[in-house]
């Protein structure tokens, strides 16, 4: 069973490197000769495409696609996922705050009938190494409350980084997609809930990554606009 992984970047030139060796790593030692890793570059102006072409010369199974253009996460994850190989297809940050080693528990799930795999930093058996700023902690959970209200959403988490689509729904799920930015997760779990998909949270180890990439106030502004349509753009399912 091939495992894709998906990296979004933007501007990741300092932390991407070793995440991509980390991940790497670990990968061919769990699944060799198994696997691929994407790096989606989202319109970077630093060095992300250059370092991440000059290690595919030495990673065989390390893969970049460039956006032209700064579009957004959801962009570049959509992009990444609809054209992988692997029969799961995973999605992870850049910044690695969800450990590739966490794939193992996605593998159990998937074995176990699960078609999509969400990371919650919520669940009851997640290790948070490291918090995020109290404030900064307690708005997520507020806003991921109000989130999950709007859309009728169940899940405890739905911002975590790390979620995983059997082939099947990958395709289904993001060729539905239409936000592009932060908001896109909360659309992808309203698609797969509404399409019959069996989800499964699984528990993580997680720590939290300080030089974040999104904006306190304006991002959660424009991610509860963004949701606010997600019903009205899928007003068919």
């Amino acid at each position: 069973m091939k495992l894709s992984v998906i990296i979004p970047a933007y501007n990741e030139a300092e932390r991407l490197p070793s995440t991509l060796e980390e991940a790497y790593s670990w990968l061919t030692e769990k699944l060799p000769d198994d696997f691929e890793i994407i790096v989606v570059d989202d319109g970077s102006s630093d060095e992300t495409v250059k370092q991440t072409r000059e290690m595919i010369t030495t990673h065989p199974f390390l893969k970049i696609l460039v956006q032209p253009q700064n579009r957004g996460k959801g962009a570049a994850v959509k992009r990444g996922m609809l054209e992988a190989a692997g029969d799961i297809r995973l999605f992870m940050d850049a910044d690695h705050s969800t450990h590739i080693r966490e794939a193992e528990k996605v593998l159990t799930a998937v074995n176990e009938g699960a078609d999509v795999v969400i990371a919650s930093r919520q669940h009851p058996e997640s290790d948070i190494s490291v918090h995020q700023s109290w404030l900064r902690e307690h708005m997520g959970q507020s806003f991921n409350y109000i989130i999950r209200s709007i859309v009728g959403l169940k899940m405890e988490d739905t911002q975590c980084g790390f979620k995983a689509f059997t082939a099947k729904a990958a395709k289904d799920i993001f060729s539905r997609q239409k936000l592009e930015g932060f908001s896109f997760d909360v659309e992808l779990l309203f698609l797969a809930s509404k399409l019959g998909y069996q989800i499964a949270e699984i528990p993580v180890e997680w720590i939290n990554e300080p030089n974040s990439r999104v904006r306190m106030i304006a991002d959660p502004v424009l991610m509860f606009a963004d949701v606010v349509r997600i019903r009205q753009l899928h007003r068919g399912l």
